[in-house]
């Protein structure tokens, strides 16, 4: 049975290092919900706070509306994969999957019937005599998540389980991942620096920097409407301009920047007179675009992707530019050394206030 997990006004201090402030968000029952952000930024703390590793300094975890106060980690339901998956090199596959229950007292019939049940639900079906050594990464990621779940948490936590796999293999957990929490209905959180891994994972994110919750939203939600300049920033590829706003009309916000006035929607903190920057995604400028937000840059490559060309270049003030072409558009992209114009639909670009 899934539980939902709810922080209130979390905070947590070690010493004189402040980690986090005032987090507050509310996890639904069988949702997968990813904490997104760079090093350092608190979401392992987090996680360990809902773990029950450490007491947040102040503020409350809920699981399942029950207040976690003084509940250490094995009287909480969930149950946490570590980046390094801490299998038992010499217990056999499904000794290590099997190793939460003998712990509490489950015969060994009974935990060795259920090892089998979850190999079969994790692809595995036969492996129960092997060794950790003997599988492969993406295979022992696997196990490490079916010990997890042998002992029936309601809320699994993960922390970047997938760093230390290779790029073609972290894309295929991913969609096993997803796949095993529709199916199972677990609760997930689950901890990455990788935006790529939660936008494709997740139900919805919560995207933290420095100790402080920015935005939670669903993946689409971050990626086009982004609350603050640093989910704007860290959240995919993106153009920034900035400048003075100049006027906030009919959710649209005209901005003067060093290329001209640019308008697009209004976001948080456009204010008329305020300072703000307006963010393109590279996707929305169009080259030998006739549209409106007409605009320049000097070209410097063209990088072929195979599905598109992501042209890099500088626009007049120095900023950088980053466009993507589809290879069906190949024609229309800019040749390196060149001077080319783009231009961009107001709808496809938010201004937001730099305070």
């Amino acid at each position: 049975m899934s539980h939902s997990v709810e922080l209130a006004g979390i905070g947590m201090t070690f010493g004189t290092t402040r980690a986090v402030s005032d987090v507050t968000f509310t996890v639904a029952a069988g949702e997968f919900f990813s904490i997104l952000g760079p090093s350092g930024c608190g979401k392992t703390t987090i996680l360990r706070m809902i773990a029950g590793f450490i007491e947040p300094t102040e503020g409350s975890v809920l699981i399942g509306d029950r207040d976690m106060k003084g509940l250490g980690p094995n009287q909480r339901p969930t149950a946490m994969i570590f980046q390094s998956l801490a299998l038992f090199p010499l217990m056999s596959v499904r000794d290590n999957i099997a190793f939460g229950l003998e712990a509490r007292g489950v015969s060994r019939a009974e935990r060795h019937a259920k090892a089998d049940d979850l190999l079969r639900l994790i692809a595995l079906e036969g492996y129960g005599d092997r060794m950790p050594g003997e599988l492969s990464g993406g295979q022992r990621q696997r196990v490490a998540i079916a010990r997890a779940l042998a002992v029936e948490p309601g809320v699994l936590l993960l922390d970047e389980p997938l760093s230390a796999l290779d790029l073609k293999l972290r894309q295929h957990m991913r969609a096993e991942l997803r796949a095993l929490q529709k199916r199972t209905g677990v609760t997930f959180i689950y901890i990455t620096h990788d935006q790529s891994e939660a936008l494709a994972m997740s139900d919805r994110v919560a995207v933290m920097s420095a100790g402080l919750l920015q935005q939670v939203a669903t993946p689409r939600e971050l990626y086009d409407n982004p609350a603050t300049p640093f989910v704007a920033r860290f959240v995919g590829e993106t153009n920034a301009l900035s400048g003075r706003i100049a006027s906030v009309q009919n959710g649209h916000a005209q901005i003067e920047t060093g290329l001209g006035p640019l308008t697009g929607r209004a976001g948080q903190g456009a204010q008329p007179g305020a300072q703000g920057t307006i963010y393109i995604r590279p996707e929305a400028l169009m080259p030998q675009g006739t549209g409106p937000n007409q605009i320049s840059a000097d070209i410097d490559r063209v990088d072929f992707e195979g599905s598109f060309a992501l042209v890099h270049g500088r626009f007049e003030g120095g900023e950088a530019l980053a466009a993507s072409v589809p290879s069906t558009r190949l024609a229309d992209a800019p040749e390196p050394g060149s001077r080319a114009g783009f231009s961009f639909d107001p709808a496809h670009a938010v201004v937001l206030g730099d305070g």
